[in-house]
């Protein structure tokens, strides 16, 4: 694995972690736990679900299947929350388990093939599977807060309008190598 890609996907996992920070600071308690009816999943489920993948995915990766014995999926879409405190400190605890196991991975462990329910992986292609799994539900997670907020949403990105604005000041600057995420 090149070291370049490790420290890129990093800092694209960050970005996703805060693109879902910066979602929760708009909510309030009772926004984390609506949802249009019994059968739809709410912000608070979404979050369980993430992090509880994250937990079982990234809890010795290197050594263990990714689907762990003691993980129990269907449970993660069983709302078990009182605050909006306790899912944002879940989302945490996921976070934080992810970001450890990434930084275990070194030059000689990098071919190591892991398994997710018995499938092997190389550990790029683990990788790539959860970084595209958590920014779907994280893509579901904005959508569901602007749907909420409406006319008091806050942008995460580039505001509708100011496309021409946003490109002027970029193309203003020299040109340099970096990762997108430095500049937000």
């Amino acid at each position: 694995m090149d070291t370049s890609y490790l420290s890129s996907v990093k800092k694209q996992f960050e970005y996703y972690k805060n693109l879902g920070d910066k979602t929760f600071t708009q909510l309030d308690n009772n926004q984390f736990f609506w949802s249009q009816n019994k059968e739809d999943n709410s912000i608070a489920i979404i979050i369980k679900h993430i992090s509880g993948n994250m937990r079982s995915r990234w809890t010795n990766f290197l050594t263990e299947d990714g689907e762990k014995e003691w993980r129990n999926r269907d449970d993660e879409f069983v709302n078990s929350f009182t605050s909006k405190e306790e899912v944002v400190a879940y989302w945490e605890m996921g976070w934080k388990c992810l970001f450890d196991a990434l930084n275990t991975i070194t030059i000689q462990n990098s071919d190591t093939i892991v398994y997710i329910r018995n499938q092997g992986h190389t550990i790029t292609e683990a990788i790539n599977r959860q970084l595209c799994h958590y920014s779907y539900h994280i893509g579901q997670i904005v959508f569901l807060s602007k749907l909420l907020l409406g006319d008091n949403w806050q942008t995460l990105s580039v505001a509708k309008g100011t496309s021409k604005e946003y490109n002027a000041q970029k193309f203003n600057k020299e040109k340099s190598r970096k990762h997108f995420t430095e500049d937000l």
